[in-house]
C-alpha cells in the first residue's frame, strides 16, 4: 500500500536534508570512480553546479498523502538536473538560465467556465490552503526518476472557489513566457507559452497539487517557481511550471509536447510501463544519482488511488 496512515511511521525516518546530501555525494564519489574505470557511465546531476537556495515557507505541515516507503533526492539533485525547455534545452541549463525569471510579483489568473473569476497574486496562493509537504515519487518520460519533498496545496481548494460550472469538463494551463529572456521555439524545438491540460476529475484528485516549494523552502526559478503542477502519476512534463493563466473548458485543450509529436507523447501520459515509448523503453528507470535500474510501476505506484478514474479506457489509445 503506497499511502500509509500517520500512525504507521515516523517522521524522524525521513532523512535530513543536509545529512541526505552528504550521502549522496559519498555515494556520487563511489559511482565516479566506478564510471571512470568502466568507461561506460557518466552522471550529468553530479557535476559541481551550485543550487539555487529559497527562502523558508511558514506553517507548512506534513501530509498524510506521501509516499513513505522511499528516501527523497538531495536538494542538489532536485534543483540542478530540469527540464524547463524556456531556460535550455540540456538538464543543467534551467538552473544557470532561469535566474532572470521574476516570480514576485506574480499573478495568476483562473478564468473560463467558471462562476467567479480569480486574480491572484503570490502572497494570496500561499493562502489558498493550509500548506503540506507531500513526497511524492516522480517520473520522467525519459526514464529517470526521483523523490520530491513538494510544498503545495491541493489544485482542487483552488477550483472549488471559483465555482466550476456544468459546462467545465477540463482545465487548462498556460505557462509564463517571455520571449527575450527566454529561449525562442525555433530554438527549444516546440511551441510557446507551454500549455497544459487535464480532465477536470484528475484536477480535482486529491494527489494533485500545485506546490509553491520544495524541501520546506520557496520554489527555484529552475524548478517552476513561483507556482507549478505537480500530478504524481503522470510523467513529468505534465507538471507545467511558473503558471500564469487556468482556465476551465469544455473540450480537451491543447498540451505542448502533445502538439509536438502525438505519436510520443499523448494527452493522458500516465505512467505506464507496458507502452514503451516510440525510442526507449518504459519498463524500467533510473532514480536520479544512483546507478542501477529498477521497475517502473503501474501509475507510478499510486494505481490504488487513481485506477477507477480510467476504468473502461484502453490506456496503449489513450497514452
Amino acid at each position: 500500500m503506497l499511502i500509509q496512515k500517520p500512525s504507521e511511521f515516523r517522521w524522524s525516518e525521513i532523512t535530513p536534508q543536509a545529512v541526505y546530501q552528504q550521502r549522496r555525494k559519498f555515494i556520487r564519489a563511489i559511482a565516479g570512480v566506478a564510471a571512470g574505470a568502466a568507461g561506460t557511465l557518466a552522471f550529468p546531476w553530479a557535476e559541481s553546479l551550485e543550487a539555487q537556495t529559497g527562502v523558508k515557507l511558514p506553517n507548512v505541515s506534513k501530509s498524510k498523502l506521501s509516499t513513505m516507503d522511499e528516501k527523497v533526492n538531495s536538494y542538489k539533485d532536485i534543483t540542478t538536473y530540469n527540464n524547463f525547455y524556456e531556460f535550455g534545452t540540456d538538464k543543467d541549463g534551467p538552473a544557470r538560465n532561469a535566474k532572470d525569471l521574476k516570480d514576485n510579483p506574480w499573478t495568476l489568473t483562473i478564468e473560463g467556465e467558471v462562476g467567479e473569476k480569480k486574480v491572484l497574486h503570490y502572497d494570496d496562493l500561499l493562502k489558498v490552503a493550509p500548506l503540506e509537504e507531500r513526497i511524492y515519487r516522480m517520473r520522467c518520460v525519459e526514464a529517470w526518476s526521483v523523490v520530491v519533498p513538494w510544498v503545495g496545496f491541493p489544485l482542487a481548494a483552488l477550483l472549488k472557489q471559483v465555482q466550476p460550472t456544468s459546462k467545465a469538463k477540463f482545465v487548462s494551463f498556460e505557462t509564463f513566457y517571455d520571449r527575450g529572456k527566454m529561449l525562442r521555439p525555433e530554438q527549444a524545438g516546440i511551441e510557446f507559452p507551454y500549455v497544459e491540460g487535464l480532465r477536470l476529475d484528475e484536477a480535482m484528485h486529491p494527489l494533485t497539487i500545485l506546490a509553491v516549494g520544495l524541501y520546506g523552502e520557496k520554489l527555484p526559478k529552475q524548478n517552476g517557481a513561483p507556482i507549478r503542477l505537480v500530478v504524481p502519476w503522470k510523467y513529468g512534463f505534465k507538471g507545467i511550471k511558473s503558471i500564469k493563466k487556468i482556465r476551465l473548458v469544455e473540450k480537451q485543450p491543447p498540451a505542448t509536447w502533445n502538439i509536438s509529436n502525438s505519436r510520443e507523447y499523448g494527452f493522458y501520459s500516465n505512467v505506464n510501463p507496458e507502452v514503451d515509448h516510440p525510442r526507449w523503453t518504459q519498463a524500467s528507470e533510473r532514480r536520479l544519482g544512483e546507478i542501477f535500474r529498477t521497475k517502473t510501476l503501474m501509475f507510478n505506484g499510486y494505481g490504488d488511488q487513481v485506477q477507477s478514474m480510467y476504468a473502461g479506457m484502453d490506456l496503449r489509445k489513450f497514452y
